[in-house]
This record gives structure tokens, C-alpha cells and sequence, in this order.
């Protein structure tokens, strides 16, 4: 299996999403099959079927996060160099074409989410600034084009 890099808040937030469903959806779940077997017949009875359902879909996502769980690397915060871009950085970046400066925290794909300016490693701007310095100008092929962006500033997270 892949090795899944998270930093710490993410190996927190994945640890603390198995212990919810495992426990608390499982048991809502558990509570929607029983309810729906007192409706009777089960063999047409679509709240039984739908709860069924909702039960092996939620199996499925527990299996999935354990597995990553088990795959993670786990970046720390005394890991992290605020001299070049690693996972685990926040960086400040200025498109050189746009003027615009951005900020994210560059991330193992696992955590990226861009609405939460979190990066990832192996996204087309991860991958061209990871292992470069602040006041280095980075070119990064990107799907819409050539972009251009300066490192202005590496904090480690």
C-alpha cells in the first residue's frame, strides 16, 4: 500500500473520525436497522434496505480511513524547516503573472483541501516549490498553463 503522509493535525483529525463512526454512527445506524425490522416483513421494506445500505457504506469507510491510518507517516512540527518547502510548511507565494499572493499549507494528499488552503504535495504547485527557498522564482506547469510564482515567506507549521 501508498504511504500516506499527514501532519499531526491531520493524523488527529482522521484518529478522531474513526472513533466517531465506529462508535456513535455506528450505533445510529444500528438503531435505523432495528426500527426498520419492526416495520415487518424486511424482504419489502425499503427503510430496512436503505439502513442495510447506509450500514455497508459506513463498514466501507472505516476499513478505508484504518487503512490509511495504519499506511501514515506522520509529519511533526520539529520535522519541519521554515528554510525550504516541505509537507508541513505554510507558504506564502506571489503569482508572478496575476500579482495575487497566496498563503497555503502544503500537505500530504490525503489532507489537501484547496477551500482550506491546504496543498498537496503531489498537486502541480506542491510538487514544483517542495525543496525550494524563500526569494526563489518557481515555474509550475500547471494544467491551464506555465505559472510563475515567488516564494515570499516559509513558516513551519
Amino acid at each position: 500500500m501508498k504511504e500516506v503522509i499527514l501532519t499531526s493535525e491531520g493524523y488527529a483529525k482522521l484518529t478522531e473520525e474513526i472513533r466517531y463512526l465506529s462508535n456513535e454512527k455506528r450505533r445510529e445506524v444500528a438503531d435505523r436497522i432495528r426500527i426498520a425490522r419492526e416495520f415487518g416483513d424486511i424482504s419489502e421494506n425499503a427503510e430496512y434496505d436503505d439502513a442495510k445500505n447506509e450500514q455497508a457504506m459506513l463498514e466501507h469507510r472505516i476499513a478505508t480511513l484504518a487503512e490509511r491510518l495504519t499506511a501514515a507517516r506522520v509529519i511533526e512540527a520539529g520535522d519541519v524547516s521554515s528554510d525550504v518547502v516541505s509537507i508541513g510548511s505554510h507558504v506564502k507565494l506571489k503569482d508572478m503573472d496575476a500579482g495575487e499572493t497566496v498563503e497555503y499549507h502544503i500537505v500530504g494528499s490525503a489532507e489537501a483541501n484547496p477551500a482550506e488552503r491546504k496543498l498537496s504535495n503531489e498537486s502541480p504547485v506542491g510538487k514544483a516549490i517542495i525543496g525550494h527557498k524563500k526569494g526563489e522564482v518557481v515555474d509550475v506547469a500547471a494544467p491551464r498553463g506555465s505559472l510563475k510564482f515567488k516564494i515570499l515567506d516559509i513558516k513551519a507549521a
